[in-house]
């Protein structure tokens, strides 16, 4: 069977979650969950909301619900059942004694999402890792679960013949996948030196996904990212040279999209792609202003990037998709030091964005006037290179400049 018949495999799956108190978010994460079913391939027959003081630890609901869900499997002609949390092998076995489907969670949803998305040889080992580390873990449980398909969703990526491994077989690949990532993360901290001896700052895009972090990186620097209305379109980190009107010069990188109960393996995978926001300059944080529930996904945000290490960087807040707008009074960011209203789409709001940026990248550097002797005309090219000229009289004793230059750089300029 290939790869493409497996993709080919349609599921029909009822969405299980509880609610552990009253006025929590499980009904809009289950309708977030019901996208990413969606986006793995899956039809949602059905949902199903229990109510209880805390997840059951043995079957996740309890034994009243597992019977409803039974009868529901029945009823809808599902073929297996997603939980909103992640599950433990315990919790795998049981449940599927009780009901004899195939059982997933959002952990595995999101893996197998994200196998199916990745591109590049850096995130298929990310992918690759995340997925072989998860199912290491729950060894016992997902073996019978995964298999009883022969297909579908959380086969994708290293695919089942990784399954039949023992665990000593995947930790060996665990070992040689964490080889390969490590001589990546070496390349990458590479290019992030080289880029700070140029001297040209970084911007990291940050935000919920399909907040419209791609179209934004589309637009101000044609970078021909896919972008597209679902979850996790792009998922591969992105880098383009964005020249302002000014002729400044600044990086920007677009990273992994964040979401709800974002599975520890995958942030541990990833970390090396994630913390392009920890070494940027600082933030642009994308908000889909359109989507009902943008305060909750600022909070998780914010949440992730705390848990990344990301402290102390100026951050920018652009409420996108603001032409879907009938007012844009409401919405407010009390953690950024300048928000901004603007559609990635229509180029809303995007020219303010620029000269915005002209002014963050204005601030490190320092105002000169001065005549530069002949002998010295080389110190020029650096202005260009590493600031902003802004005025170059040719006098007949010298150069007079006007220009931005880092702070660092002014020196050189006194002193001459």
């Amino acid at each position: 069977m290939t790869g493409f018949d497996l993709e080919q495999v349609k599921e029909r799956v009822i969405l299980v979650g509880v609610s552990e108190q009253e006025q929590d978010d499980t009904k809009d994460s289950l309708e977030e969950l019901a996208q990413l079913a969606k986006t793995a391939g899956a039809q949602v027959a059905g949902t199903v909301i229990q109510n209880l003081s805390r997840i059951h630890p043995g079957t996740y609901v309890g034994s009243g619900k597992l019977e409803e869900i039974r009868e529901l499997l029945w009823e809808l002609d599902a073929t297996g059942i997603v939980c909103d949390d992640e599950l433990t092998p315990a919790q795998i076995k049981n449940m599927e004694q009780v009901l004899d489907t195939k059982i997933m969670d959002r952990t595995l949803l999101i893996l197998d999402i994200f196998a199916d998305r990745a591109r590049t040889s850096e995130g298929k080992i990310q992918v690759e890792l995340a997925q072989l580390k998860y199912r290491l873990s729950r060894l016992a449980g997902l073996g019978r679960s995964l298999s009883r398909l022969g297909g579908g969703i959380g086969t994708r990526g290293p695919g089942e013949k990784k399954l039949e491994m023992d665990r000593r077989l995947i930790n060996h690949r665990v070992a040689q996948l964490n080889r390969e990532l490590k001589d990546i993360v070496k390349h990458r901290e590479v290019t992030r030196s080289q880029r700070t001896k140029n001297g040209i700052k970084t911007a990291a895009v940050v935000g919920y996904t399909n907040a419209g972090k791609s179209t934004l990186l589309n637009f101000l620097t044609d970078a021909d990212v896919y972008e597209e209305d679902q979850l996790f379109a792009t998922l591969d980190p992105t880098t383009r040279l964005l020249e302002l009107p000014d002729k400044q010069k600044l990086l920007l990188t677009d990273t992994v999209g964040f979401i709800r109960k974002l599975p520890h393996h995958l942030v541990e995978a990833f970390k090396s792609t994630l913390e392009e926001a920890k070494y940027a300059d600082f933030i642009l944080h994308v908000v889909d202003a359109s989507n009902p529930q943008w305060d909750k996904q600022m909070h998780i945000v914010y949440e992730t990037l705390r848990e990344l290490g990301v402290e102390n960087k100026k951050i920018i807040t652009l409420f996108n998709k603001c032409d879907r707008l009938e007012t844009e009074d409401n919405y407010r960011d009390f953690k950024a030091d300048i928000t901004l209203h603007i559609s990635a789409r229509t180029g809303m709001g995007t020219w303010r964005l620029k000269e915005i940026l002209q002014d963050v990248l204005r601030e490190d550097k320092v105002l000169i006037e001065q005549l530069v002797p002949y002998s010295q005309a080389a110190l020029i090219g650096k202005i260009r290179q590493y600031g902003e000229l802004l005025q170059e009289d040719y006098r007949e004793n010298g150069i007079f400049i006007q220009a931005y230059v880092p702070g660092g750089m002014s020196r050189i300029f006194v002193k001459g």
